[in-house]
């Protein structure tokens, strides 16, 4: 497809960005920490992490991984919300070589098992509130090392312990855990001070991040980022937002959790490299502490999902803040709809500005231009340089400007692959190197990309993938069950919800005793919301339940 699109690029913005301008993440990370040394680079819970700081405690971390055998290419899991560890963390075992394996803190034990095997996992650093889940299953995974942290941690000896106490006395939210051998956080970077560090030489084939998603169909599989991608997707982000931002100066607002690929690589990547600081909110569910912690600094930007952004304009107390340092608002992870963009800008006096990508493109792949002259007007954006989209029909042909097919992506932020998964990886990619994203969408004459409908069966809730195989065969293993299926229905809250049709062996069986069985397997964002019972359930010839025809019934 020509690069129609380019025409209507923000003033500033190239067509092309150099991807080979950095040979890692981890030059960018340096380069940032001794530019912005002085600078803050993380809040959390009123603490501030300057970049040098930074800089040492991510360069300890790495040191102590060194320590205990950790080398190039090993894989180290996080499993936190947002807190100050996390990049911490995150930035050592890059700087020691390692590729992040990044963890959803509320997955069941079976999820944690699957992801944990799956990677390969050596080491993994956890938060205290949720190490009963690794107790569970750390035994059949390769994890060798474990670091358990507390949320106070890092946040100095007296709100620390404030802190903590909290948690585990009072909102009593840290359910009782034993992993022998597992050490926490102060004690790794005690031993990684006393050590000496030996750099990694890392390249742009590395692997950077083993980020688990669904793809576009099927069970949860790791999209392999190299230090290429990544930083490629930065200095397209960057070259996107640069119009709108200043250097050293920026507070952007981290609501989305870190481990999610859209805040890992538009907050806390893309605003390294701006010297600017993050604001870690480490619990966006509660909107009223949310609002609190927003009206204590002069925010320039936030990033967010739909469903974040209406939560807060439905507060009153939301509209009171001060928006006049805001400038860039951006929305994605699912669709933003065009009262809640709207609202938005009437209340806060800046525009939320739509994006789209996916785990695959690291994640970024079209985003609308920031300016306050530009009406919503649904579309996901225009592709970001480098970026080259392409429509195509059901047999890889591309279909004429303005018709509907399946967008598909090509650029240096595209995935190497799925990890171990050669067949799927074949699957998802033409022979030209274009990525099938699974999604339908056109592109209009002025080249703006416009998501029609998913492809498949995904269901997005607040911007989380959800995967109908996934949620039927966890609630397959309930004994009363004898045939399900699941579809997404839509949802004022969270943009869409689960709903299972069942088929009872158990005529006993009640929605409440399924929807409870389902909490033991399912992160909650999974677990079914609805439940209809039936006498049976649409097939096709050969014997395939009709996904579609339930769809459409309800």
């Amino acid at each position: 497809m020509d690069k129609i699109w380019l025409k209507n690029y923000p003033v500033g913005v190239p067509a092309e960005i150099d991807p080979d301008r950095y040979a890692s993440v981890v030059q960018v990370f340096e380069e940032s920490c001794t530019k912005f040394a002085h600078n803050t680079a993380y809040i959390s819970m009123g603490r501030k992490l300057s970049f040098a700081q930074l800089d040492l405690l991510s360069l300890r971390f790495a040191t102590w991984l060194q320590s205990v055998g950790m080398k190039r290419g090993d894989r180290v899991a996080l499993m936190m919300p947002n807190v100050l560890q996390y990049p911490v963390c995150l930035f050592g075992a890059l700087r020691a070589g390692c590729a992040v394996v990044n963890c959803n803190p509320l997955y069941t034990a079976p999820e944690l098992e699957h992801q944990l095997k799956d990677s390969g996992a050596r080491l993994i650093v956890i938060v205290e509130n949720f190490a009963h889940t690794l107790q569970q299953v750390i035994a059949r995974t390769d994890v060798q090392h474990a670091v358990v942290t507390s949320m106070g941690e890092l946040l100095g000896p007296i709100k620390g312990r404030v802190v903590d106490y909290a948690v585990r006395h009072v909102k009593k939210i840290v359910p009782a855990w034993e992993l022998p051998g597992a050490i926490n956080l102060r004690q790794a970077l005690a031993t990684g001070k006393s050590a000496r560090f030996k750099p990694v030489s890392l390249g742009h084939q590395d692997l950077a991040f083993l980020q688990y998603t669904g793809g576009t169909t099927g069970i949860s599989k790791g999209a392999m980022l190299t230090h290429r991608n990544i930083v490629s997707n930065l200095l397209q982000a960057d070259a996107w937002i640069e119009p709108v931002t200043r250097v050293g100066r920026e507070l952007i607002v981290t609501a989305l959790p870190l481990y999610h690929v859209f805040s890992l690589t538009a907050n806390c990547l893309t605003f390294l490299r701006l010297g600017a600081a993050n604001l870690l909110i480490a619990n966006p569910r509660d909107i009223p502490g949310f609002i609190k912690t927003l009206a204590k600094y002069p925010f320039t930007a936030i990033t967010g999902v739909n469903t974040l952004f209406n939560a807060l304009l439905a507060s009153p107390e939301f509209a009171k803040l001060n928006f006049s340092s805001l400038r860039l608002t951006l929305g994605g992870g699912m669709a933003v709809q065009e009262q809640v963009a709207k609202k938005w800008q009437d209340v806060t006096g800046t525009p939320l500005v739509q994006a789209y990508g996916l785990t695959e493109t690291s994640p970024a792949a079209c985003i609308n231009p920031f300016s306050t002259d530009i009406s919503f007007n649904g579309s996901i954006g225009l592709p970001i340089s480098s970026t080259e989209l392409s429509i195509r029909d059901s047999n890889g042909r591309e279909v004429p400007q303005g018709q509907v097919g399946e967008i598909c992506i090509r650029g240096p932020q595209v995935m190497a692959g799925y990890y171990k998964r050669a067949e799927e990886t074949a699957f998802v990619f033409y022979p030209d190197r274009f990525l099938k994203t699974g999604d339908i969408g056109y592109v209009d004459e002025q080249g703006y990309a416009f998501l029609v409908d998913r492809k498949k069966d995904m269901i997005l809730v607040s911007g989380f993938n959800v995967y109908p195989n996934e949620v039927e065969a966890a609630v397959a293993l309930h004994p009363g069950v004898q045939d399900v299926a699941c579809i997404g229905v839509p949802d004022a809250r969270t943009g869409e919800a689960v709903k299972i049709f069942v088929v009872r062996s158990d005529p006993n069986l009640t929605a409440e005793a399924l929807i409870a069985h389902c909490r033991t397997q399912l992160t909650a964002y999974k677990v079914p919301h609805q439940v209809e019972f039936r006498g049976d359930l649409p097939r096709s010839n050969v014997g395939k339940i009709l996904r579609r025809a339930l769809k459409e019934a309800a």
